[in-house]
């Protein structure tokens, strides 16, 4: 990966002759220097995506003027699109509930900038990991959900998420079931890892459900969350092969392996803006 400083351009739109042309034409006519391009043509929707890194330095204006001189340029190619800049960090709040693993990978990763953002909280509906979280010097927020008092409880998540002005929500093996409203609030801002190979074993338990099935392999995806349970898009999945002699039990330890590195680079290819999404597909730029 570069180290200078790059503007992303992450976009789609409606198939056409001409878009690349288009596209790096405009960065040519300001003497925008492109570090990496990628473009992909989805003939069944018609669709074109494109994800195009500029040299800041290369441009004689910052990304706010950026923003307005594409501005037109997008508006004629009915173009979806977002500009951002790789010295913003994301702000990413992470969700959890009693599993671990994830929340310890995510914070090693954290903590030796191998993903280069920030967290300005951990948010869980237990309190096992204040402790954890708390030696990090990352707030924690201990917010218990019950049947009772499940709309209280994701208005003060939704208070959390907005008032430390995050970007992007984790729910890091969180095991519960957000509300509608809220992944309506933040559509294609809030990333699961769910422990199956979707669509397979959807749900509570997919291990027992994979050990009663007695499939030969198992695997983690990572994916957008929706009001459909386990269907939202897909970001990114692993498997990992099993046999007869293997218990439930093995079957969680091999999977949490998978679980932690399927989030990992999901939530990377997210903050890198390398994931486009159309109706319930996506296209990863890797």
């Amino acid at each position: 990966m570069h180290r200078e400083r790059f503007y992303t351009l992450a976009a789609s739109c409606p198939d056409q002759v001409g878009i690349i042309a288009r596209i790096t034409g405009f960065f040519a006519e300001h003497r925008g220097w492109i570090l990496e391009s990628s473009f992909h043509s989805d003939g069944e929707a018609g669709r074109y995506f494109m994800r195009i890194e500029v040299r800041a330095d290369s441009l004689p204006f910052g990304i706010d003027v950026l923003r307005q001189k594409f501005a037109p340029v997008a508006e004629s190619l009915a173009m979806h699109w977002k500009l951002t800049d790789s010295t913003q960090k994301k702000r990413v709040v992470v969700l959890v509930s009693k599993q671990e693993h994830c929340l310890y990978d995510l914070l090693a990763r954290w903590q030796s900038r191998e993903l280069d953002i920030e967290i300005p909280c951990v948010i869980s509906n237990h309190e096992t990991f204040r402790g954890f979280v708390e030696w990090h010097g990352i707030p924690f927020h201990h917010v218990p959900v019950t049947p009772d008092n499940k709309v209280a409880a994701y208005r003060t998540v939704t208070e959390l998420f907005d008032a430390a002005h995050a970007d992007t929500m984790v729910l890091a093996r969180y095991m519960q079931i957000l509300p509608p409203e809220l992944c309506a609030a933040y559509p294609g801002q809030i990333l699961n890892i769910h422990h199956s190979f979707l669509p397979s074993f959807v749900g509570a338990k997919p291990y027992h459900q994979a050990y009663q099935r007695g499939v030969k392999l198992i695997g983690a995806t990572c994916h957008y969350v929706t009001a459909d349970l386990d269907q939202g898009p897909i970001i990114e999945q692993d498997v990992i092969r099993i046999d007869h002699s293997d218990s439930v039990d093995d079957m969680v330890r091999y999977g949490k392996d998978i679980e932690k590195a399927v989030l990992a680079r999901g939530l990377r290819y997210h903050l890198e803006d390398r994931v486009l999404t159309h109706g319930n597909k996506t296209v990863v730029f890797r």
